[in-house]
């Protein structure tokens, strides 16, 4: 059956197909991500960004163009995610722009709104990079405008778009070296060629579960159940204990399982992963000992680590204590603002781990924003903060790239203060921007000096693969220990410490006076003391400072100046 326009009834459904359709893929383009590190967060980003303005597409009863207009692209833009999930808002925010005035959708009207849908996003980007979602949108928009005239059926046009997109899509990494070079196509497209698939399916008749977007967003936590409600004496098993087997002998399947049965008896969480040379160990007990003599018998072991988890489970409870304490205080602070006149200057900053949040409230961050790689903020987010802040000029410190383009749509949104998004692309950048801020000197004197400053700090991190690749002319392996700077991937090893000294290697020169290591979560003060020992005895006149971090998925982060 033909189709020669389409009404806001069908729009809403298509709309909201799309959502699901990312929705269930979202995984899927998230592996597409070019790094293999574990926070490749495209599908996420864009799903939560879609998902947002889905909420408010769904709770229209009778939709017309505009009412569905307005929901589409303030939802979009409110919930926009990561630098992906921003130009995907945009691309609705244009889109939406050429449906004004309009009762029906026809293929006039559609490539129209395409076409405005690309020249806001590319407009929303300062140095557009082709080979991305930018690119598959705007071959989407060409082939519209190409079509236009010649074709009624907006099936038939829908077809064609769609076939074409896939088209620039396959063909990004000839573009970007660094897609040809990991075997991927870019991620932010596929997740938006995803998305107008879903739409495509509704017009093809296909029927489509809209109740799970109508229902209340569920928030994901990681437990509904605070550490201090927990007992150490709920911890069955109090050492989790970890090693590999360096195998002297044949280890068969026969092995593999009378091992694991002599672990079970032992603990609970076990994992035995075995190739023809090692053997990957995992368990919770409470003798690690037998579990070591036991393995001891199948070969030589290494990389071994035992930690008392119910001594960290004490840690943490005073952690969190200590943080409700904080935010009880953060909470009394706003309070106590809101009723005083505004102050000339606020800071907003994100950040993620407990220690790295206490290094910016000392710094002056009159209020942290929650997040980092594996969960980007929301223009929401942002401007909640901003609402929370009381003064009449406030900077924000995204700290990440794909952050920066959330906080600018945030300033671009609000319309009482003064937003100055100073662009921070790591922590360390974060630090030293809020180091250079002299209280003397006006908005734009900061401005200029603190995004001047930030250039002369060097960043590293490390962190683990999440699978094979080859990037950066390295191959990569599951679980291998990756050292990233600014420039990419520079180190690959399977020591954590040794992987980290080979990337400040990187990072120092004759003029480096100062070496900061904040560690993660999973590291301990003492193994970041031992690689700042050794540091010091290879760079005597560079000062080496250890701070708690407390960052997930990050063993590192470094500082050099």
């Amino acid at each position: 059956m033909v189709i020669k326009a389409i009404d806001a009834a069908m729009l809403q459904k298509m709309f909201l197909a799309g959502a699901k359709n990312i929705e269930a893929k979202k995984e899927y383009i998230n592996e597409l991500n070019v790094f293999p590190v574990p926070d490749g967060d495209t599908g996420t980003n864009m799903t939560l960004t879609i998902l947002s303005a889905a909420k408010e597409v769904a709770a229209i009863e009778n939709p017309t163009m505009d009412s569905l207009s307005k929901a589409i692209s303030s939802g979009s833009l409110r919930g926009a995610r990561g630098n992906s999930g921003v130009i995907l808002s945009q691309l609705f925010r244009g889109f939406t722009r050429g449906l004004k005035g309009v009762e029906e959708i026809t293929v006039p009207v559609m490539a129209e709104a395409f076409g405005k849908a690309v020249e806001t996003a590319y407009k929303a980007v300062m140095k557009p990079k082709e080979g991305t979602i930018l690119t598959v949108a705007k071959g989407g928009a060409d082939k519209a405008a190409e079509l236009s005239g010649k074709v009624e059926d907006i099936k038939e046009f829908c077809k064609e778009v769609l076939s074409y997109m896939e088209y620039v899509l396959s063909q990004t990494p000839e573009m970007l070296p660094v897609l040809k070079e990991a075997g991927v196509v870019d991620s932010g497209g596929q997740g938006l060629l995803t998305v107008l698939q879903g739409g495509y399916d509704v017009l093809l008749g296909k029927e489509i579960d809209f109740e799970a977007i109508k229902a209340e967003p569920v928030k994901a936590v990681a437990s509904t159940m605070n550490s201090s409600e927990v007992s150490t004496a709920d911890i069955k098993f109090g050492y989790c204990t970890e090693f590999i087997i360096m195998l002297e002998k044949t280890f068969t399947m026969d092995d593999e399982l009378h091992f694991k049965d002599f672990l079970e008896n032992l603990g609970d969480s076990i994992v035995v992963v075995a190739d023809e040379e090692v053997v990957k160990v995992h368990v919770h007990t409470n003798d690690p000992g037998l579990a070591i003599q036991k393995a001891l018998t199948y070969g030589a072991l290494t990389s071994m680590k035992i930690d008392n988890m119910r001594q960290e489970h004490n840690e943490k409870v005073i952690r969190e204590e200590e943080r409700r304490i904080a935010q009880e205080k953060e909470t009394k602070k706003e309070e106590i603002a809101t009723n005083q006149q505004k102050k000339p200057f606020g800071f907003i900053s994100v950040s993620v781990g407990e220690g790295l949040s206490e290094i910016f409230r000392g710094l002056g961050v009159d209020y942290l924003i929650e997040g980092g790689q594996t969960m980007n903020p929301s223009t929401a987010d942002m401007l909640d903060a901003i609402a929370k802040v009381h003064a009449e000029t406030i900077f924000i410190l995204p700290n990440n790239k794909n952050i920066i383009l959330a906080a600018e749509q945030a300033a671009e949104l609000t319309e009482d203060k003064e937003i100055i998004v100073i662009p921070t692309k790591t922590i360390p950048q974060g630090i030293t921007a809020l180091v250079n801020f002299m209280e003397e000197k006006s908005a734009k004197e900061n401005a200029d000096n603190m995004t001047s400053e930030i250039e002369n700090v060097k960043s590293g991190q490390v962190t683990y693969a999440v699978r094979d690749t080859s990037i950066d002319g390295k191959e990569i392996h599951v679980d291998d220990i990756m050292g990233i700077g600014e420039k990419g991937i520079e180190t690959v090893g399977q020591d954590i410490e040794q992987t980290t000294l080979d990337l400040l290697d990187t990072m120092l020169n004759e003029d480096s006076e100062l070496v900061s290591i904040f560690y993660g979560e999973g590291v301990t003060e003492k193994d970041a003391d031992a690689i700042a020992e050794k540091l010091s005895e290879k760079y005597p006149d560079t000062e080496v400072e250890v701070q708690f971090g407390g960052q997930p998925i990050y063993y590192y982060i470094l500082s050099v100046e």
